[in-house]
């Protein structure tokens, strides 16, 4: 996942076959406009100033190497996709588009996008839940520069004060949120938004339970919304956590009004900037003891759309094996706090940044949303968003992933 989720209305969720008509007429015909050969364009959403500068930087040191020049184009995440369709209806697609992870299989069943290894690049430094991530039907389409995923941050000061320990199982989490609830602070802030961040948030209490994507109204995926209901109904979240953002989330630990969070490493240069705040990290606690800790692979993968202009598109992929190469994956998570995706670089990382090496084991154990469904999860997604919204303001779990698993099915 990106830095930042953004919100997506239901509009947003863009139908393969819309896509398919665009992506296959800028295929067919090639680039619609004539261009500077020695010049490459990157559609990106780092739109942050630090982002978009840090991208600059690697962008100018690959073309320097390549003899060329790279430029980006930046938009805000959630605009990535339609950019490109645009870009596609009139001929003018850029050479990389750095999707977000959970959307490349759409534009990849589209056939808008071109195989990698075809254009030379391996896997071979990279585990394979990565490879997955950047995958779609068992063809690369997407190299991942660095990942992410979610872990539990805590206010070491606030634990130790109470005597408490770092939870590391669901019963153990429930009794520390409701022992560190005091006044105005809450033991544990999440996002629980009816946007793609909440789902994000929900899919490691789903899958460590050994719930399952393809069946909402499973057991398992009631019984961990339960669990997000018990927290509610213990007073350990506040009722606003149906409208936070992981922003909103990180806003409230800073301000001492959470004792503990579920986030990601793109908060920790936010979270730095707090010198009284002492933080730690920890895996996210798991339904029993020795249950394996399951958290969403997120983040973006640069893409080589399919323009039908070869020599370009070979260009465009040394560039993109220049910016996911071992040292430039480095520099970039150093920078960003995101983990490597090749094994070597992450392996620096974690002598680097020691005090995240937790999530790094999150991360190695982690998945794509998008394993089991590909274009299909902007459906479930949806679904699952309006479930909580329902659930987590009255309604039974079992009801709301019932009519979660009709919507997802239908499309309605």
């Amino acid at each position: 996942m990106s830095k930042r989720f953004n919100r997506r209305s239901r509009s947003a969720v863009i139908s393969v076959a819309a896509v398919s008509v665009l992506v296959a007429g800028a295929a067919l015909t090639g680039c619609g406009r004539q261009r500077d050969s020695s010049v490459y364009t990157v559609l990106n959403s780092s739109t942050d100033e630090t982002y978009h500068r840090w991208d600059a930087q690697a962008m100018a040191r690959c073309g320097e190497r390549l003899g060329v020049t790279v430029e980006q184009q930046s938009v805000p995440a959630a605009q990535v996709m339609t950019k490109a369709l645009r870009m596609a209806s009139s001929k003018s697609l850029p050479d990389i588009v750095q999707f977000d992870a959970s959307e490349m299989p759409t534009f990849a069943e589209a056939g808008g996008l071109i195989d990698l290894r075809t254009l030379g690049l391996g896997t071979e430094d990279v585990p394979r839940g990565i490879v997955n991530f950047g995958s779609y039907r068992g063809t690369y389409y997407g190299a991942a520069r660095s990942v992410n995923t979610l872990a539990l941050f805590y206010n070491k000061d606030i634990l130790r004060q109470a005597g408490l320990k770092v939870p590391a199982t669901w019963a153990e989490l429930r009794e520390t949120a409701k022992k560190l609830t005091r006044g105005k602070r809450y033991g544990l802030a999440l996002s629980a938004g009816g946007a793609e961040d909440g789902v994000f948030q929900f899919t490691p209490f789903m899958w460590s339970n050994g719930g399952d994507e393809t069946r909402l109204d499973g057991p398992e995926v009631v019984q961990a919304l339960d669990y997000w209901k018990s927290l509610l109904r213990d007073g350990s979240l506040s009722k606003s956590t149906v409208g936070w953002t992981q922003a909103d989330v990180n806003d409230q630990f800073m301000a001492g009004n959470a004792a503990m969070m579920i986030n990601g490493p793109w908060q920790v240069e936010t979270l730095n900037t707090k010198k009284s705040l002492h933080w730690g990290i920890a895996r996210i606690p798991v339904p029993k003891a020795g249950d394996p800790s399951v958290g969403p692979l997120g983040g973006a993968v640069l893409t080589v759309p399919n323009t039908g202009d070869e020599r370009r598109e070979r260009m465009a992929g040394k560039i993109v094996a220049c910016l996911s190469s071992e040292r430039e994956q480095l520099t970039y998570a150093l920078n960003s706090w995101m983990v490597p995706a090749n094994e070597k670089a992450a392996a620096v990382w974690r002598e680097r940044v020691p005090e995240l090496d937790a999530l790094a084991d999150q991360v190695a154990a982690a998945r794509s949303r998008t394993a089991k469904l590909g274009a299909g999860w902007p459906q479930v997604s949806l679904a699952l968003q309006s479930a909580f919204q329902a659930a987590l303001t009255g309604q039974s779990s079992q009801a709301a992933l019932q009519r979660a698993q009709q919507r997802a099915t239908s499309g309605n």
